[in-house]
C-alpha cells in the first residue's frame, strides 16, 4: 500500500513539474567529429543547467522521467544532452562510452559561456574532467553517484574502510543493478570479439586535478551504499567550497531511480545548492 501510495504521488508531482515547465524539445547538433548528438532543453529563464547521465542510460530517463529537469526548469533553462553511443544519439561505438568534450561543444553550440553542470555516475565522471580542462565554464559542479577519489593508496584505503556494505538489492533495484551487470558484460565481451589480442587495460589512474585551485562551489550527492566517503574525502580536505549529501538507505540506482519512486533528497539537495550559488 505504502509503495502505490508514494508511485501516485510521484506521478502527481511530476505532473505539476511537467505543467509549470512546459514540454522539452528535442534537438541535435553535430560535433566536431561528425557525430550527430541529441539534447533535450526546458525553461525559458535564469542560468543554464546542463545535466549529464550516466552509463546505458540517457537525457530523458535520468533526468525527465524522474522529474529532475522539470523541477530545475523552474528557475533556470535546462539542457541535457545524450552522450554519444546512447539514447537518440549516433553510436559509433555499440556499448561505449560517452566522451566528456561533447557537453563542452554542446555549451559552445547553445552559446553557454558558464553553467551548473551536473553529472551522474559516468556523467560525473566526465563533470570531472571538465573541472580539470575548462574550470571556467563553470557556475558550479555537482556530482550524483560520483565524486572524486584519493589519489593517495593510504588516504584510498582510509576512505573506503568508511563506506558501509550495502545490502542485496532487491525487486526493481536488483532488477536495474542486474541490467547494469549485464550491459558491463556484454560491452566486455563485444571488445574482446574485435580486439581479441588487445592488452588488459592499465587500472584507471586517478584524475590529475589541483582542487585546491577550484574555486566555484561543488556539491556531491549519493547513496549511503554508494561508496560515498571513498567518492568525497578528497574533495573535503581539498576544495575550499564544498556539500556533501548522503541520501540513507540509498545505492547507486536507488539515489535516482524510476522503478520506484524518486528519492525527494536529492531533487531538494541539486535544486537548493543551484538556486543558492546562483549567478545574478
Amino acid at each position: 500500500m505504502r509503495r502505490i501510495v508514494a508511485l501516485i504521488i510521484g506521478f502527481l508531482l511530476l505532473a505539476a513539474f511537467g505543467a509549470q515547465a512546459g514540454e522539452p524539445k528535442h534537438e541535435f547538433f553535430t560535433t566536431s567529429d561528425n557525430v550527430k548528438i541529441h539534447f533535450m532543453t526546458l525553461g525559458s529563464k535564469g542560468s543554464w543547467v546542463v545535466l549529464i547521465h550516466g552509463y546505458t542510460d540517457n537525457a530523458e530517463r535520468m533526468f525527465f522521467k524522474t522529474g529532475i529537469a522539470q523541477a530545475l526548469a523552474k528557475n533556470h533553462r535546462v539542457v541535457a544532452i545524450d552522450n554519444r553511443n546512447h539514447g537518440a544519439s549516433d553510436i559509433p561505438e555499440p556499448r561505449g562510452l560517452g566522451r566528456a568534450e561533447d557537453t563542452l561543444e554542446l555549451m559552445d553550440h547553445l552559446k553557454i559561456q558558464k553553467a551548473h553542470i551536473h553529472g551522474y555516475s559516468m556523467g560525473g565522471g566526465f563533470t570531472a574532467r571538465l573541472m580539470a580542462s575548462n574550470p571556467e565554464r563553470f557556475i558550479t559542479a555537482i556530482f550524483g553517484g560520483s565524486g572524486i577519489y584519493e589519489s593517495d593508496d593510504t588516504l584510498r584505503a582510509a576512505a573506503a574502510a568508511l563506506d558501509p556494505s550495502m545490502p542485496e538489492p532487491q525487486g526493481a533495484e536488483a532488477a536495474a543493478f542486474k541490467q547494469l551487470r549485464d550491459s558491463s558484460a556484454a560491452r566486455t565481451a563485444a571488445a574482446a570479439q574485435t580486439q581479441p589480442n588487445a592488452p588488459v587495460a592499465a587500472p584507471r589512474q586517478p584524475l590529475n586535478i589541483d582542487l585546491k585551485t577550484i574555486r566555484f562551489p561543488v556539491l556531491a550527492i549519493n547513496g549511503a551504499y554508494d561508496r560515498p566517503y571513498s567518492k568525497t574525502q578528497r574533495l573535503w580536505r581539498e576544495l575550499p567550497n564544498f556539500q556533501n549529501v548522503i541520501i540513507p538507505k540509498k545505492n547507486h540506482v536507488s539515489a535516482i531511480m524510476v522503478g520506484g519512486s524518486m528519492p525527494p533528497e536529492y531533487i531538494d539537495a541539486l535544486t537548493k545548492f543551484i538556486n543558492a550559488n546562483d549567478v545574478l
